[in-house]
């Protein structure tokens, strides 16, 4: 067996155990790292952590550190209720507003579970109160934190961005940010409508009512598997509980130095292009210095797990690369001498394997093994990028990820195992249908 398919195969296995086991992924990455680069090829230690992503390891750290502290002082609960006071008596609007507020969660740097974690328990719950299908909202939500998934400064769009920065491809963090989002709008519209939206409009309501509890404790169980850690109830005991929500939710100076912190991270990283791990950073330690208390809990909440994640396979993928193993599958794809199959059987397997896999890690995985076919030139870089992103991500309704996962558990007891059964036939359509309308619309068109 040559040490490029040996490469592959300890790929695969760590994909299957991270999957039937709950093994951080990231962890067996790093073993398969050492093993492969050290004991098979011979290499030093330097080079085996030359891989190491030292930038997108702040990056993950500090926005989810960050986004951490925005929610231990209610600043994401005050948003999250702001936006649906804004609909009252318009039932029809709801379902987009879980959308819209997923989209902004993500889009400043949550990752997409963190932004389903919230707020699935909000949407199952007014679907309940307002007799909108469960499963049409819980695909809000989760479509709502793709759309936003790819901004510039997101997990998904840091990870994507670097990766076609470092391979010398053309970059176009925009372009991808708005290719997934609206793609994933689109989306979003078909679900209202196929799951009764238009009834949903005619519907009216004196008063919304109270907001539902953001965390109750069976999401903490639902958080499982691909190397996940359980959630935490988001509000501290220093800040209150469902039962003082009136209290706990008006804006106060810590939730208005938030919000302040969060647009300066925008315009930091956007508008001045600062790095965004170190500008997160920065806003995250300011906001800690005016509360200490809160600086505690959120070193608790910063998903240690995903950053081991992604840290351990990008470094992996190091490795594959000093194996030669990119180069081996990019000349065995490129021998097909079709760009358009090859491109579209890429976004099939990004699709096919995260419906069971971790997202996150399979981009930092499928992306380099595109990039010396898409050096040739022979189709857009851009639209087949896109097209890889947004096939991988669209698939994580399935029930077998933390965000199907997520909806399913929060869903109604009477309605439980209908909302399995429905997330599990739309995300087989979605798995199938999604490639194939990413790689009409972005690769096809960009032939060159």
């Amino acid at each position: 067996m040559g040490i490029e398919i040996l490469a592959i195969g300890l790929l695969v296995a760590m994909f299957i155990i991270a999957t039937i086991q709950p093994i951080n992924m990231g962890a067996l990455a790093f073993a398969g790292a050492f093993l492969l680069g050290s004991l098979v090829i011979g290499m030093k230690t330097n080079d085996i952590f030359a891989g190491f992503p030292s930038d997108l390891f702040l990056t993950l750290v500090a926005v989810t550190y960050l986004f951490a502290i925005a929610q231990i002082n209610g600043t994401i609960d005050w948003l999250v209720e702001c936006a649906v006071r804004l609909v009252r008596g318009r039932i029809g609007l709801i379902p987009w507003v879980m959308f819209l507020v997923a989209a902004v969660i993500t889009g400043f740097g949550a990752l997409g579970p963190a932004a389903v974690a919230i707020l699935a328990p909000v949407a199952l719950s007014f679907a309940v109160q307002y007799r909108i299908h469960p499963v049409m909202m819980g695909l809000m939500v989760i479509h709502g934190a793709q759309a936003g998934g790819f901004s510039p400064i997101s997990i998904y769009g840091g990870i994507t961005n670097q990766i076609v920065a470092k391979a010398g491809l053309p970059f176009a963090p925009t372009s991808l940010f708005l290719s997934s989002f609206f793609f994933n709008l689109a989306i979003a519209v078909l679900v209202f409508f196929i799951f009764g939206g238009a009834k949903v409009v005619r519907q009216d309501a004196a008063s919304l009512g109270p907001l539902p509890e953001l965390h109750p404790e069976g999401v903490s169980a639902s958080i499982r598997g691909h190397g996940g850690t359980p959630a935490k109830p988001i509000r501290d005991h220093a800040y209150g509980t469902a039962a003082d929500t009136a209290t706990t939710l008006r804006l106060n100076n810590e939730r208005i130095t938030t919000l302040i912190g969060l647009t300066a991270l925008g315009i930091g990283a956007l508008v001045f292009k600062f790095n965004v791990g170190l500008v997160a950073m920065t806003v995250a330690v300011a906001l800690a210095l005016l509360s200490p208390k809160t600086q505690k809990a959120a070193i608790d909440k910063v998903s240690w797990s995903t950053v081991l994640l992604i840290a351990g396979i990008i470094t992996y993928v190091g490795v594959m690369e000093k194996a030669g193993t990119v180069d081996y599958v990019a000349n065995g794809i490129s021998s097909l001498g079709m760009p358009l199959l090859v491109a579209l059987l890429l976004c099939f397997t990004g699709a096919i394997v995260s419906a069971f896999a971790s997202s996150t890690a399979l981009l930092g995985a499928i992306i380099p093994l595109a990039v010396p076919f898409l050096l040739q030139g022979h189709v857009s870089a851009v639209g087949v990028v896109a097209a890889i992103a947004i096939s991988t991500t669209i698939v994580d309704t399935s029930p077998f990820s933390t965000n199907g996962a997520l909806v399913v558990a929060n869903a109604p007891d009477d309605t439980r195992e209908q909302v399995l059964r429905q997330l599990l036939i739309y995300s087989a359509l979605i798995a199938i249908i999604g490639p194939i309308v990413a790689w009409l619309v972005f690769v096809v068109p960009g032939l060159v």
